[in-house]
């Protein structure tokens, strides 16, 4: 995917159509402390299911595997304003392999 580095789009604090900057940032993973995290981690250890109750006959909470995973990662923008040098971040990203800013 192609993106251009620098275009023309609404700025929030001058409140008007100016020049932007395009940058791309790494999208931030998601916390051990989620509360998905907590709560995998806290079913693991209230000994459900067969064998060991739960002690010996399931791995550990870092060697779960992720299935379904995508294989590629959403895209982070930055755009920085030339005026007033306000940056601003994209809402949603773009899934793309490759992320070229021409």
């Amino acid at each position: 995917m192609k993106v251009p580095k620098a275009m023309k789009r609404l700025c929030k604090s001058c409140k008007k159509h100016t020049p932007h900057k395009v940058s791309q940032n790494k999208r931030r993973t998601a916390s051990s402390l989620s509360r998905g995290s907590k709560y995998r981690a806290r079913r693991r250890g209230r000994a459900r299911g067969v064998g060991g109750l739960g002690r010996y006959s399931k791995p550990a909470v870092t060697k779960f595997k992720r299935t379904g995973a995508k294989n590629t990662k959403k895209t982070d923008f930055r755009y920085a304003c030339d005026v007033c040098k306000k940056v601003s971040c994209q809402p949603v990203g773009i899934r793309s392999k490759k992320v070229e800013l021409i």
